[in-house]
C-alpha cells in the first residue's frame, strides 16, 4: 500500500486539519423493489435509513429526469436535512436533453442548500463515448442551465485520470472530480483490497492535482464510488462476493480512506432487488442486485459508522 502517497494526498485535500475526516456519502438508486418509480416519500425513508445506520446525509444519483429523480429527491433532502448531488447522462442528446431539462425545472434556488452538484456523465471517458474535450463541452453545457454557485463536475473511472485521458476536464475549470475504484472489478482477493483501492486512489488523485497546478487550484476530488456484493452477489475471478468480505471491505477500506480526510460515495446504499442479472460477452451472467450496505428493505448488512 502506498501509504506516503495517500497521506500526501490527504494532507492536499485537508491542509487546515490533517486528521480531517472525510465526507461519507452514498449512491442511490430510483427504484423501488418491484422496479416501480420512488416518490417523494420513498426518498425520504431512504435518507433516515441511511442517516439511522451510518451517519451520513449525503446521496448520489446518476440522471436527474429518470422516474422524476430531481422533483422528488430534492424536496425530500429538504425535509430530511440532506444533500444531494444529481446527475446528467450526457451519452445521447435524448437523455442530455431531459436531465438538462429536469435541472431547468426543479434545481432552482429553493434548493440551494440541498443540490451540493451536478456530475456530467459517469465513466464516459473509460466507455470512450467522448475524449477529454468533448466531455468539458457537455459540462459547461449543463452549467448553463443550473442557478450561480452550483458545483459542476464529472465522474469516471480512477485509470482513466491516472493515465491523462481527462486532463482536458481537470485543465477546463470544473468544481469537482468523481474517481471510481473498485478492488472488486480488478478482480483482488478481500486481503489485497484495500492496498489496491488506496494505490488506485492515490495515483488518481497525484495526477489530478499535478495536472491542476495544486489542491488551491484545482478541483475537489472525491471517490465517487467503491463497494463489494454480498451475500447472494456474483464473484469476478479472485474477489469473492459475501456480506462478510463486504463489511471487511467497508471498515478496512472505505472508513480507511475516510479517515485520512478523502471524501468517499460507497456503491450502494440499497440492494436493487429489481435488476436484472448482466449477462456478459461469454455467455455467463452476474447478479447486480446485492451491492447495497442495506438491504432493500433498509436494514444496515453490518456497522456502518466510521470509528
Amino acid at each position: 500500500m502506498r501509504f506516503s502517497a495517500i497521506a500526501a494526498a490527504a494532507l492536499a485535500l485537508a491542509p487546515e486539519a490533517v486528521s480531517a475526516a472525510g465526507t461519507l456519502g452514498f449512491s442511490l438508486g430510483t427504484k423501488k423493489t418491484d422496479g416501480s418509480c420512488k416518490a417523494q416519500s420513498d426518498y425520504e425513508a431512504d435518507y433516515e435509513a441511511i442517516f439511522k445506520a451510518s451517519g451520513s446525509k449525503l446521496v448520489r444519483g446518476y440522471s436527474a429526469s429518470d422516474c422524476n429523480a430531481a422533483q422528488y429527491m430534492l424536496p425530500a433532502a429538504k425535509a430530511k436535512g440532506f444533500k444531494v448531488v444529481l446527475g446528467v447522462w450526457p451519452d445521447v442528446e435524448e437523455s442530455l436533453n431531459a436531465d438538462k431539462a429536469a435541472l431547468s425545472q426543479y434545481a432552482t434556488d429553493e434548493y440551494k442548500d440541498q443540490l451540493y452538484a451536478v456530475t456530467v456523465g459517469s465513466e464516459t471517458l473509460y466507455r470512450g463515448n467522448f475524449t477529454g474535450d468533448e466531455l468539458l463541452d457537455k459540462i459547461n453545457d449543463v452549467r448553463t442551465v443550473l442557478p450561480k454557485g452550483v458545483k459542476v463536475g464529472t465522474a469516471d473511472s480512477w485509470n482513466k485520470w491516472a493515465d491523462g485521458t481527462g486532463d482536458a476536464v481537470i485543465q477546463g475549470g470544473v468544481d469537482l472530480i468523481l474517481c471510481n475504484a473498485f478492488a472488486y472489478w480488478q478482480a483482488q482477493p478481500i486481503d489485497n483490497s484495500t492496498s489496491t483501492y488506496f494505490d488506485d486512489m492515490s495515483r488518481a488523485i497525484e495526477h489530478i492535482q499535478s495536472v491542476a497546478g495544486g489542491n488551491s487550484n484545482g478541483p475537489e476530488i472525491w471517490n465517487g464510488e467503491t463497494g463489494w456484493p454480498g451475500d447472494g452477489g456474483s464473484d469476478y475471478g479472485p474477489a469473492k462476493a459475501g456480506t462478510d468480505n463486504a463489511k471487511t471491505y467497508y471498515q478496512e477500506a472505505v472508513c480507511g480512506i475516510l479517515k485520512w480526510g478523502v471524501n468517499a460515495f460507497y456503491f450502494e446504499a440499497f440492494d436493487e432487488t429489481w435488476k436484472p442479472d448482466s449477462v456478459g460477452d461469454d455467455g455467463s451472467a452476474a447478479d447486480e442486485k446485492h451491492w447495497g450496505a442495506l438491504t432493500a428493505d433498509r436494514k444496515a448488512k453490518f456497522n456502518l459508522r466510521c470509528t
